[in-house]
């Protein structure tokens, strides 16, 4: 808990000095972000909307992670989540709200075995899985980019326009995510139940449970586990499965929220798939530490454009997370690297 605390001061004090560098105000800066993301109901809405896809990508990048299969592909599996629920929302006639579970089950399964394809290819021909992961993802945005462009497959119909954009049609509003209960002026999207079940769930799972001490076997001596009647393979390539089916069901929720245009395009993933594995290395891979991490990153998605106001650069918020990771990766890593 300490040195949580002393990661975090670490990366606030280097945040500051920076935003004065930059010619800014520190707490002109932190109020601005502040009253962009928390200061009103819509504000908070909007947070709110952010931290479900990045808590469901954390989570399913801690599975990878505690495995010992490192997973930076979300990216790319985000895409091919929402592609997978475009297709289906569009194209599938399923009744009434049935639709938006359909289209969240769809989402979850292709990414899911869009991520298991990098386990079948280090079975099979031994290719590096951080490499492949990394690669397909940006095949997946190549194959979102063709769909959304070629009309026999998924761009919108022309309507007697003379131009059509490289967009999918709007998803009809069965298969869109409702809002949870209701509040004055403030809309808690049906996304964050979503993201928060599998935190939970997961976080049980590999705390309590035979499946989930395997996993955990598998991350720390994969010959130990081998040695112990752990199919290594096959155990390797569940744990990838599931994090690239948390990050469809991620896309699926941006697709499907007020986030979107709920039409697929080439940019509907927001840059969120990087923004989630982060959360995860920050969190240190544990799925309940990084629900406050989500919410913490959402802050700085959400307020980040309100710091130009205080002539502050807004990409200013990149180089912070970035300083959030390091404060919070560097010290365990300094400290295994002195002990060798």
């Amino acid at each position: 808990m300490i040195r949580t605390v002393a990661a975090l001061v670490v990366a606030l004090a280097l945040s500051s000095l920076l935003i004065t560098v930059t010619g800014g105000s520190p707490p002109a800066a932190l109020q601005a972000l502040v009253r962009g993301s928390l200061g009103d109901a819509t504000a908070v809405s909007l947070t709110l909307l952010y931290a479900a896809p990045l808590l469901l990508i954390a989570v399913g990048a801690c599975v990878s992670a505690r495995a010992g299969v490192f997973n930076i592909g979300q990216e790319g599996q985000v895409l091919i989540g929402a592609l997978a629920g475009a297709a289906v929302g569009l194209r599938l006639a399923v009744p009434g709200p049935a639709l938006v579970v359909v289209v969240l089950l769809a989402s979850a399964l292709a990414a899911g075995l869009w991520a298991w394809l990098s386990s079948l290819m280090h079975r099979l021909r031994g290719v590096d899985i951080v490499v492949s992961t990394l690669l397909m993802a940006f095949l997946a945005q190549q194959v979102v980019a063709f769909a959304v462009n070629t009309p026999w497959l998924l761009q919108e119909s022309r309507l007697g326009r003379a131009t059509v954009l490289p967009q999918t049609n709007k998803l009809p509003a069965d298969a869109l995510l409702g809002s949870i209960g209701h509040y004055p002026g403030l809309q808690i999207n049906a996304g964050l139940l979503i993201a928060a079940v599998p935190a939970i769930l997961v976080a049980v799972v590999l705390a309590r449970t035979r499946w989930g001490f395997r996993i955990t076997m598998l991350g720390l001596n994969p010959l130990a586990a081998q040695h112990s009647g752990v199919r290594v393979g096959a155990l390797s390539g569940v744990a990838l499965a599931i994090s690239g089916a948390l990050a469809g069901l991620a896309g699926a929720v941006l697709l499907t929220s007020p986030l979107s245009t709920n039409r697929l395009q080439p940019g509907t993933s927001l840059g969120i798939g990087w923004d989630g594995l982060l959360v995860a290395l920050v969190a240190r891979n544990r799925p309940l530490l990084a629900i406050p991490v989500a919410g913490l990153f959402a802050v700085l998605r959400s307020g980040g454009s309100f710091l130009a106001a205080t002539g502050v650069p807004s990409y200013l918020v990149d180089v912070v997370k970035a300083l959030l990771v390091l404060a919070f990766v560097a010290p365990p890593a300094l400290k295994r690297w002195s002990s060798a």
